[in-house]
Order: C-alpha cells, then sequence, then structure tokens
C-alpha cells in the first residue's frame, strides 16, 4: 500500500465537536496505512498538526462508512462521540441525506441531522456489568470500591466518573492521570469529574485516556447521563456542560443519543516525507 496516500501528500480534515479536536482522513478518496508512529506525530501539536483523536473513513459493505480511531498516544479506541458527529455531518453535507450508518468498533450506529446545524449519533446502549467495562473483577459499577465512590460504564470504551460537589475545583490534570491506569480498569479509563447544576443539568470536566485533558468528550458526556441516571440525580435526558459547551443527552430505549454542534475548521495537506519518515 502506499502509506504516503500519494505523491502529493496525504490530504486531511481539521474538525472539532466544542472544542474536542480530530484530524481526520478519508481513506475511501485517499488509502493510507495508518501506525501508531504516525498517529503520535500527527497529534503533536508543535511538530504536527494536533488533535485530541484521529479518524480514518473506510467503505463498509453495510453501512454508509466505517470509522477507525486513533488516540493521541497512538493507541485504538472503539469509540469517540464528537468526532463520529463531526464526520457525520460533512457527510451529510456532502450527500444531501438526512440520516447516515457508520460503522466503528462499537458497532453499527446511527446519525441524523437534528436541525439548527445540529447532530445526533446514537452511541448505542451502555455496558453496565463489570465485564462489559470491563474491570479487573467482579464489582457493583454503581459504586465502585474506590476514594470518591466512582461510577463504571461502557460506552464502548471504559469511563469512571465522579460525582463531586464542584467540579471547577478538582485538579484535573492529577487526578485524571492518576485514575486513567487505577488497577481495577485494566484497559485504562477515561474520567469525569461532575456536580449537578440544576433540574436535569450536569457540569462535567473530563480527563480522555490516552489523550488527556479534553475540551468535551461525547462518550464520556454519554456516560455521565448514564450514570446520574442511575444514581438517581437526574432524569433521563440532560444538557451537559463541558469546558467547551453544551451537549444534550437523551438516554432512550434504543440506546443513548447525544445533539450537539459541529465545526469543519479548515483542510490540509500531510507532505509525503511527514508521512513516510512516522510510518
Amino acid at each position: 500500500m502506499d502509506i504516503s496516500g500519494s505523491e502529493h501528500g496525504l490530504p486531511f480534515a481539521k474538525m472539532h465537536g466544542l472544542g474536542n479536536d480530530f484530524v481526520v482522513i478519508d481513506g475511501r478518496e485517499h488509502p493510507v496505512e495508518v501506525t501508531a508512529a504516525l498517529a503520535r506525530a500527527i497529534a503533536d501539536r508543535n511538530r504536527g498538526v494536533g488533535f485530541d483523536q484521529l479518524a480514518v473513513i473506510d467503505t463498509d459493505a453495510e453501512a454508509d462508512l466505517r470509522l477507525t480511531f486513533w488516540n493521541a498516544d497512538g493507541t485504538l479506541s472503539d469509540a469517540c462521540g464528537n468526532a463520529t458527529r463531526c464526520i457525520a455531518r460533512d457527510e451529510m453535507n456532502r450527500t444531501g441525506k438526512a440520516a447516515l450508518t457508520i460503522r466503528t468498533g462499537r458497532g453499527l450506529l446511527m446519525a441524523e441531522d437534528a436541525g439548527d446545524g445540529r447532530t445526533s449519533v446514537n452511541l448505542g446502549q451502555p455496558g453496565l456489568g463489570w465485564q462489559d467495562i470491563p474491570l479487573s473483577g467482579a464489582t457493583d459499577t454503581l459504586h465502585l470500591p474506590i476514594a470518591g465512590d466512582p461510577v463504571a460504564t461502557s460506552m464502548g470504551n471504559p469511563h469512571c466518573t465522579f460525582f463531586v460537589a464542584d467540579a471547577e475545583a478538582v485538579d484535573l490534570a492529577a487526578e485524571g492521570a492518576r485514575m486513567e491506569r487505577h488497577p481495577l480498569f485494566p484497559q485504562r479509563t477515561n474520567v469525569q469529574f461532575v456536580h449537578v447544576a440544576g433540574p436535569d443539568h450536569l457540569r462535567m470536566r473530563v480527563w480522555e485516556r490516552g489523550t488527556g485533558v479534553t475540551l468535551a468528550s461525547g462518550s464520556s458526556s454519554c456516560a455521565v447521563a448514564v450514570s446520574a441516571a442511575r444514581r438517581g440525580l437526574t432524569g433521563r435526558s440532560v444538557r451537559i456542560t463541558l469546558d467547551g459547551g453544551d451537549l444534550q443527552v437523551d438516554w432512550r430505549d434504543d440506546g443513548v443519543w447525544m445533539t450537539g454542534p459541529t465545526a469543519h475548521v479548515f483542510d490540509g495537506v500531510l507532505p509525503p516525507d511527514f508521512v513516510a519518515t512516522h510510518s
């Protein structure tokens, strides 16, 4: 395979959902073999482009498209809700469709135009059993045996949610880094700190596994909404305020839907030498 995409370089798009930013490569037009080293090089905000996650689009026999996600540290992730929304919006704009099916490591997802420039994605049903997260042993996922009494949820990736008096007061960088690698989570975990801001309104800050502090996270928002509903702190439809803005999350019978804005920021081209050097 020509790992450079073409002799002219590898085109990409930069997108974000509430400041949660992504590099997107359309492998349907420019096939590329992404490696962990290449993902880390593109993620470098000083020597590359910079991203929270990298998404690669491919064709799929049973869906409108297929997505593969890479974290900034070069590890793979099965789910990335905001990137899925961003790419769905671009694809709907390109094709004129109002709904799409998208295959990810999470499974087959539905995306819809929600009006007013907003996009909705169904991330599917949450995993609530300890094996689903997964945890290292049989544990009550609603009350983990960790100081702070967090909740564990899977949205295709692991989440650990702490309900606190004031999310703003948490040292997110220190606590997030510490909890990501807690031995109860053999595959590491995303970490959220949340407080109830009002009726069915949550304030959340997030540390993403393999990336660090981010302005927003779609799968984390879904996990937080599920955790709050399970704890009886909110109903199943909530507004979540993140550092980058607001998402609406609805835990319905067919899965957890999240809705919010997206942005296509710019397009660029990675030079062939850059791709080849880091592949």
